[in-house]
């Protein structure tokens, strides 16, 4: 079911270089990012809050540490461990009793997650404000969508770092990209990530129904950048044939069993299949969701990035784990706690791409990779792998 588009090489071509060309727009210098104590000499305490485990949470809050090292932060001796699953809890309880240099400490009870609960989402929200307005943390970690949007408010004053959101200013996180509409809150924004992800599947593809699975919803919307596939949809002509999943629930078997029911009901109407960031879509579901779209021999793209490729996914363009953004929000961190104001950083950060694609999902849904494609790849798996995420 895969559709080649004529003069396709060429386009391939010429988009890969713009993609590859992307600008890297860096936070103002005039603000340092060295590490410091607050005027009394104690440390700065830092506070976490996300919607749920998620791995990509997990990675950003490494990435954040790690460079957070790397600038003098934190003891670059340390050895941070990488505890298995998704959770972020035992890194920051790890973090809160291992870290113990002058500048900044991990406060162990200014951890929160919500565990995809809408219940206790709404109590959350209250502890935290009340807990912001007692004065005891300097600066707090937004991790996720959910997390952006209980914090980006005038109920606190708090500074408040937005990370690994999908789409802060289209859930409404932040006023725009250049604005975040509070004066202590920044947020990370790489505003046409998706819109070129997409637009580099249909010019190798060349697919006429392009399947996408997400939560009706308007954060559902926003973690599947259905704004930006609607927008390059439109432009080229193809059809977006939807599935609608359940994603921001506490049952995470429920999450999953949608997703696979949605790659069993599409796989036989698409020729391509936009694989979203979501709840149910984890490593160890993907075999599950595959399985149909193998069957059918349809082709398909890892918004997440290429530790899907590495699982069986076709196609991703991924940045060199989360190193990069992690050193934009750990240098946003440094500024703030330096003395910036949150709202005077810029938002926008788009990180370096790299082309993944996995040979062996290529030779069982019958596609022959164009020599111009490997050769633009950074990463080419030749096998897929096995290790489930636990």
């Amino acid at each position: 079911m895969i559709h080649n588009t004529k003069g396709f090489t060429i386009l391939v071509i010429c988009l890969l270089v713009a993609l590859t060309a992307q600008p890297i727009i860096c936070a103002e210098n005039k603000f340092s990012t060295a590490p410091t104590s607050k005027p009394n000499g104690q440390p700065f305490i830092i506070g976490y809050l996300e919607g749920g485990s998620y791995q990509p949470y997990k990675g950003h809050l490494l990435a954040i540490i790690h460079e957070l090292q790397d600038l003098g932060w934190i003891d670059k001796k340390l050895k941070v461990p990488n505890f298995p699953g998704s959770s972020t809890k035992k890194l920051w309880m790890w973090l809160s009793k291992n870290v113990k240099g002058p500048y900044i400490r991990f406060d162990p009870s200014a951890y929160w997650s919500n565990n995809w609960n809408p219940s206790l989402r709404v109590q959350t929200k209250t502890k935290i404000i009340n807990f912001l307005k007692k004065g005891k943390l300097d600066l707090i970690i937004a991790m996720g969508t959910w997390a952006g949007q209980d914090l980006a408010n005038n109920e606190h004053h708090v500074p408040v770092v937005v990370c690994s959101a999908s789409d802060a200013v289209a859930s409404g996180i932040v006023k725009s990209v250049k604005d975040s509409g509070f004066d202590h809150v920044v947020a990370h924004l790489d505003p046409t990530r998706y819109e070129r992800q997409v637009k580099l599947f249909y010019e190798i593809i060349g697919f006429k129904r392009l399947g996408v699975a997400y939560e009706n919803t308007v954060a559902g919307k926003s973690y599947a950048a259905l704004k930006d596939i609607k927008k390059v949809a439109e432009e080229k002509k193809f059809e977006i044939i939807p599935c609608f999943t359940v994603s921001d629930v506490p049952d995470v078997r429920k999450a999953e069993m949608s997703v696979v029911k949605c790659a069993e009901e599409l796989a036989p109407k698409i020729d391509a299949f936009y694989l979203t960031v979501q709840q149910g879509v984890n490593l160890k579901n993907l075999p599950n969701i595959l399985k149909p779209l193998y069957k059918y021999r349809v082709p398909t793209f890892s918004m997440r990035g290429s530790e899907e490729v590495k699982h069986g996914v076709l196609l991703s363009i991924a940045s060199a784990g989360y190193k990069y953004a992690g050193r934009f929000l750990a240098e946003t961190i440094a500024k703030i706690l330096n003395g910036a104001k949150p709202r005077e950083l810029p938002q926008v950060f788009e990180t370096p791409p790299k082309i993944a694609i996995n040979l062996e999902t290529a030779q069982i849904i019958g596609w022959d990779p164009p020599i111009e494609v490997l050769a633009a790849a950074d990463e080419i798996y030749q096998e897929i792998e096995t290790t489930e995420e636990k």
